[in-house]
């Protein structure tokens, strides 16, 4: 299998969840704007999100992939199928009872994450029904990160891949066709989350059939004793410790950012979360398929002891992430306000609101890069079993990150909790790459330097070319809705082809960047 053909079909498909997306974020800021309402859906969203990402696709993930592929390649179809039904026990049973207990526990959960909408009775309240409703959704979503691990050990990562747009397509029906019969309104997105943790379960049990792979959770008290004997769900447990505390950091610092916006007034939760969202579309683009293609590969590098293929995998996925994320970092800085205008400005969106939502994402961008490249390190250590170290790096950043956030915040509000965030992801890659490099597990090539000043000249012409075409930032406030979307279309097209073909005069040829699976 060829991993970049692989990384492009994962980005495919990607881009379809985001441009789904993007067209449900659209039509919610149209809808409900930037005001108490969204606020209290986007804090509501936020916690389940938060233990999806710590438990789901976090922790769980780092710790079960590595077992899960190594079952496979070392002990066969029989062996590698108990564990996926022993880990599928073990997980659903956990995650009924956090179902329970965070239902029960919403006032808490919302205190803990916006205390600031204390002062807002309405709004407080708003948000716990809708923390109620959602939150089952993690239930139904670790399920799905748990087949998207034993599909992508499988090879297949389109399915993985696409069930994103499930989700997005249920919210989008729900704010078109539920809104107007809930009161008030924004009930429709919670509704519409908890269909799409369902949707996105059912769909990919048919993939999981096929190979022969789809587990059977059981919970009477014999198999329960079968699962704590286990030796790899006691093994996927020992890792998930680390990798629980590792990720969690991460996510406390959202928590936090969450926290600290909450008191900074009406629309700043929201300003962030639409300039988060936008910044999700490439990072998730990139750092997803390239992380999750390599992965099953490091494993197999790892397990056949082969030192120099490891390093050549990771070589290829930093080239791969800097050649495509640098672009994409100034190009959303230099058209923060044509993008937010463009795509946001209608309806309750108003100009005010593209403003103060443009100051986020230029200062999100500046940690676009270090976002994606954590996605390609981090499993450098994970596919090694090397959960502690990625561990400490969270920790270390997690700190940086809060003491940017009391020099920045005072000065800029909310847009200094967005710079505090993309600064601490490029210190957190930085000092992934330096132990990477310290534990020999990464060689860098040669060639290096003259690779980055090459992306540098390429960059340097790109940005010149969409500052001169872009025009003044102001007459985007006052476009037609269809000549922006006519005029960002053509200069995102025109930026693209300026720096792909700085790169190919430099002598870039895409057949240099193939890679094959192990």
């Amino acid at each position: 299998m060829n991993l970049l053909k692989a990384a492009i079909s994962i980005s495919a498909m990607t881009l379809l969840s985001r441009i789904s997306g993007l067209i449900n974020l659209v039509i919610g800021a149209n809808l409900f704007g930037a005001g108490a309402a969204m606020d209290a859906f986007q804090v509501a969203w936020r916690i389940p999100n938060f233990l999806r990402r710590l438990f789901a696709e976090g922790a769980f993930s780092q710790a079960f992939v590595p077992i899960f592929a190594e079952y496979r390649n070392k002990r066969g179809i029989v062996e590698t199928k108990i564990l996926a039904d022993h880990v599928a026990s073990m997980l659903g049973l956990i995650l009924f009872v956090v179902t329970l207990i965070g239902v029960v526990a919403a006032p808490f959960l919302v205190y803990a994450t916006a205390s600031g909408f204390r002062a807002d009775p309405e709004k407080f309240n708003l948000t716990v029904q809708m923390t109620r409703i959602v939150f089952p959704y993690i239930f139904f979503i670790s399920l799905v990160a748990l087949s998207a691990g034993i599909l992508n050990t499988f090879s297949n990562f389109k399915t993985p891949a696409f069930t994103p747009v499930l989700l997005n397509l249920c919210a989008i029906a729900a704010s078109l066709f539920l809104a107007p019969h809930v009161n008030p309104p924004i009930l429709a997105l919670a509704w519409g989350a908890l269909a799409g943790g369902l949707v996105q379960l059912g769909f990919q049990i048919p993939a999981l059939r096929r190979i022969g792979m789809l587990p059977r959770p059981s919970w009477r008290w014999s198999t329960i004793k079968e699962v704590r004997a286990d030796e790899g769900v006691g093994r996927i447990l020992k890792l998930m410790v680390p990798a629980t505390l590792g990720v969690s950091v991460a996510q406390i610092s959202i928590l936090l950012n969450t926290q600290i916006a909450s008191h900074l007034g009406d629309g700043a939760v929201s300003w962030i979360s639409y300039a988060d969202r936008l910044m999700e579309f490439p990072s998730a683009l990139l750092g997803i398929a390239i992380g999750t293609v390599l992965l099953p590969s490091l494993v197999k590098h790892h397990t056949n002891a082969d030192p120099t293929e490891y390093s050549n995998l990771l070589d290829w996925g930093l080239r791969l992430t800097l050649i495509l994320t640098l672009p994409a970092a100034v190009g959303i800085g230099i058209l923060a306000t044509p993008l937010i205008a463009t795509i946001f400005q209608h309806g309750k969106f108003l100009a005010a609101d593209v403003l103060m939502t443009r100051a986020a994402l230029v200062a999100y961008s500046f940690g676009l890069t270090g976002i994606v490249l954590i996605k390609i390190l981090a499993p450098g250590f994970y596919a090694r079993q090397n959960i502690k170290t990625p561990v400490k790096i969270a920790i270390f950043t997690l700190c940086v990150t809060q003491l940017m956030n009391l020099a920045f915040v005072p000065f800029l509000q909310h847009a200094g909790l967005a710079l505090a965030t993309g600064l601490g992801a490029c210190v957190n890659a930085g000092l992934l790459f330096y132990f990477i490099r310290k534990h020999k597990f990464y060689q860098p090539k040669p060639e290096w330097l003259v690779f980055f000043l090459k992306v540098c000249v390429a960059l340097y012409f790109m940005g010149g070319a969409l500052w001169w075409l872009m025009g003044t930032e102001m007459s985007w406030l006052t476009m037609s809705p269809w000549l922006r979307g006519v005029k960002l279309a053509g200069l995102v097209v025109a930026g693209g082809i300026v720096y792909f073909a700085s790169l190919w005069m430099m002598g870039f040829r895409l057949r240099d960047y193939s890679k094959r699976a192990a």
